[in-house]
């Protein structure tokens, strides 16, 4: 149903990592057709782009207002469309297509701040449009299963809940991380955070949506430590959460021998949940009885909901543009059934707008927390 869909892409030019990224993953099911873009500030990158992606050179724009325009009055136009820029831009580009009467998905953070994100989410309710903010990881089929061995009740009531993403890759202060590091440590482009938004937002998002959980107030510490940086590269936060359940979530950008390390562990009143992102084709569970069982995608343990999104038998390693190519089979199947007009929100089974609208309130309260001394802030 969702094959004949089309989109287009703001942002993603040559050399791009994160748009690429996005073209495989919808690719992946071939869930829609990528068929306009503006994909650089230049138009001439843009229609280079345009060229080797196979795209009619009209429909490469030089700028993303342009493209909105012209695509919500195409007979043919776009379905949605995917943003790919730096943080400060995505307000601006994601209200330009919404007011268009477009849907949306977008890269996270959603936003710069939370008054931007909550317009965008109220934008999108008012014209009754979809909008995904793609928190990748979970898409992952052991994430999933997660969420809805909680839900059951499998662990009990979640008492405390240790996440954290390290990485390394901004390490050296002679080092900015070429492109991809400059413009995350760059106020004007990544606003007021970089590490707490670059990978803080995808801690807090994934205790959300594993758990359930909703957070009640943040103590935050949050240090800015390799010389030359002006945005936090070190993030500590104690977070407790309605109805008692407490957790630590630490985030770095220079723990040296780290790459993507998101880690979650789950501790609930009968038991224990171990999840790890760069092995994501499993998750341990241990009882009351203290036995670990190693639990494996593609095995009929996993509950349907979850399993449905494996495409592979199990020992065929499925990972991460798999896993945001999960997020888009839901994504895409409830933009056609918007079209077809049977879409019911139940339907819904990835990242939305709220979900983005969350993660820059947490930020914010954790920047309000730091600033003021390290002192607990309710959201």
């Amino acid at each position: 149903m969702s094959s004949t869909l089309t989109y287009g892409m703001v942002g993603g030019g040559p050399g791009a990592f994160i748009g690429d990224a996005h073209r495989k993953a919808i690719a992946v099911d071939s869930s829609a057709k990528l068929v306009a873009g503006c994909f650089s500030r230049s138009p001439e990158k843009t229609k280079a782009q345009g060229e080797a992606l196979g795209l009619e050179p009209a429909r490469c724009y030089a700028d993303y207002k342009e493209m909105a325009a012209a695509e919500s009055q195409r007979e043919d136009g776009i379905d949605f469309v995917v943003v790919v820029t730096p943080n400060a831009t995505h307000y601006e580009i994601c209200k330009a297509f919404l007011e268009a009467g477009i849907h949306v998905a977008c890269d996270k953070p959603l936003a710069t701040d939370s008054a931007q994100a909550r317009e965008l989410a109220d934008l999108a309710e008012e014209k009754g449009l979809l909008f995904m903010v793609t928190y990748t990881y979970m898409g992952h089929v052991t994430a999933k299963y997660i969420r809805d061995l909680i839900k059951a009740g499998e662990i009990g009531t979640v008492r405390t809940v240790m996440a954290e993403y390290p990485q390394g890759w901004l390490y050296n202060e002679n080092d900015w991380g070429g492109k991809q590091g400059e413009w995350r440590c760059d106020p004007a482009r990544s606003g007021r955070v970089n590490c707490l938004g670059d990978l803080g937002t995808h801690v807090e998002n994934a205790v959300a949506t594993m758990t359930g959980l909703k957070i009640k107030r943040v103590l935050a510490k949050m240090d800015v430590v390799v010389p030359g940086r002006k945005l936090d590269d070190n993030d500590q936060i104690l977070v407790e959460y309605e109805g008692g359940a407490t957790g630590v979530n630490w985030t770095s950008q220079f723990a040296i021998g780290c790459d993507n390390s998101l880690r979650v562990r789950i501790y609930g009143s009968r038991g224990t949940i171990l999840w790890f992102q760069e092995n994501p084709e499993e998750m341990t569970l241990i009882g009351e009885d203290g036995i670990a069982r190693t639990i494996k995608r593609g095995y009929g343990t996993v509950t349907p909901g979850a399993a449905k999104y494996g495409r592979l038998p199990a020992g065929h390693t499925e990972g991460w543009i798999e896993a945001m190519g999960n997020l888009y089979d839901s994504f895409t199947e409830c933009v056609a059934a918007k079209k077809a007009g049977s879409f019911t929100e139940d339907m819904i089974d990835y990242p939305t707008v709220e979900d983005g609208v969350n993660g820059l309130r947490y930020v914010e309260a954790c920047l309000e927390s730091n600033e003021k001394g390290n002192i607990w802030v309710e959201l």
